[in-house]
């Protein structure tokens, strides 16, 4: 009796996550996509904010990447935000600074008047406390921008007035299976958060692409509320948004810009101990969700990933568990492969699926993996500092 209530437990978690990632899939091809309207002349300032710490290998690249977008630099601000870096960051910015005057400005977190903590939080305060600009794009260091990135953020913030937007960010630069493994990892999260958005499920972003007025910043008060956690500056400040729809009437909350020419470019965590300190670090705020849907799902993933890896391991006690693990394996396997295809498609990279089947084992077992450590970890390592 036992056995049968278990096997029917293990077998509603693997439908239930069949079930979720079809709806998402779905809600995907649902998703209109934006394009720069004929004839558009954007008329906004804006005020892009790049937090960075120890990136001198990538800081010049990422600059230059956004002075060449298709923008007027009359209407552009870049501020990097430094924020103690122990390399050579902050010179390399200042020299970029020197020969753009007009469009990059260097803070240095350590040379403020009062004395402010380290943290991305506080730097992207700081940050939006000093933008110029009337609507706030954040990216990050190492990452690149696409031509017409800032045109179509700004034409669809023009157009619609959201209270914020949320923008695809994808890998590039992959070369092994492990880095391919991520890129397919993020496209999959890619699809889920604009799904989630449009579907009005829950409130998801990825802050190296994400767009809000800097009224809209100060209404909700920034990050007051989450500042004891390190990570979130995205997924918090997304959640307080969506919470007063009544503070932006007019608004239409939380768009996603679906279109593949507004991705921002990334990298790869260049080793296992990076990716895992990574995910942790992302998984440590999933328990402080306002959005009980997105736990949910989460649970679900978890404990569907979680019992195959558990299965696998009793396999050579318990050979009568082959039969439930590889039906779950499959019907993971089926719910993975249709939200992939769904994204590689859309960021013009199928050529990503043909390390479908790495990729498959390396999630189900990092999602249980780094799901029970997210639980258990209260602290980790990022950019070279402990944080919780």
């Amino acid at each position: 009796m036992l056995h049968l209530a278990y096997t029917i437990f293990c077998t509603s978690l693997s439908l239930a996550y069949l079930i979720i990632l079809a709806g998402y899939v779905r809600g995907w091809r649902r998703l209109p996509e934006w394009n720069v309207p004929t004839g558009f002349v954007p008329r906004t300032p804006v005020t892009v904010l790049v937090p960075a710490r120890n990136e001198a290998a990538n800081i010049a690249d990422c600059l230059h990447a956004i002075l060449a977008c298709n923008y007027p630099l009359d209407l552009l601000e870049i501020v990097v935000l430094d924020d103690f870096s122990e390399d050579d960051t902050a010179c390399i910015v200042a020299e970029i600074a020197a020969t753009h005057a007009g469009q990059v400005r260097l803070i240095r977190l350590s040379e403020q008047p009062e004395p402010v903590f380290s943290g991305k939080k506080k730097a992207l305060e700081l940050g939006v406390s000093s933008a110029r600009g009337t609507l706030i794009i954040t990216t990050d260091a190492d990452c690149l921008a696409p031509a017409n990135w800032l045109l179509l953020l700004v034409s669809l913030y023009e157009a619609r007035r959201p209270g914020a937007i949320a923008a695809p960010v994808a890998i590039h630069r992959e070369h092994t299976t492990f880095e391919r493994f991520q890129a397919l990892d993020l496209a999959g999260m890619m699809g889920i958060t604009g799904a989630g958005i449009g579907m009005g499920r829950h409130r998801m972003g990825n802050g190296a692409n994400l767009c809000y007025a800097k009224t809209m910043f100060e209404a909700v008060g920034g990050y007051s509320g989450n500042t004891d956690r390190a990570s979130g500056d995205d997924l918090f400040l997304l959640g307080k948004i969506a919470a007063i729809p009544g503070a932006y009437a007019g608004k239409s909350g939380i768009l996603f810009l679906k279109n593949p020419d507004a991705a921002i470019r990334t990298l790869p965590c260049p080793d296992l101990l990076t990716f895992v300190q990574q995910r942790i670090r992302w998984g440590t705020k999933n328990a402080a969700l306002p959005d009980p849907g997105l736990k949910a799902a989460l649970a679900v993933a978890f404990l569907s990933c979680s019992t195959i890896v558990l299965h696998a391991g009793l396999l050579f006690f318990l050979p009568g568990l082959v039969w439930l693990w590889i039906g779950q394996l499959l019907v993971k396997a089926l719910a993975d492969y249709m939200l992939l295809r769904e994204m590689c498609i859309f960021f013009g990279r199928r050529e990503l699926l043909r390390g479908f089947w790495p990729a498959f084992f390396l999630h189900t077992a990092y999602i249980a993996g780094v799901g029970a450590g997210s639980l258990a970890v209260r602290k980790y390592v990022w950019k070279g500092r402990q944080v919780r």
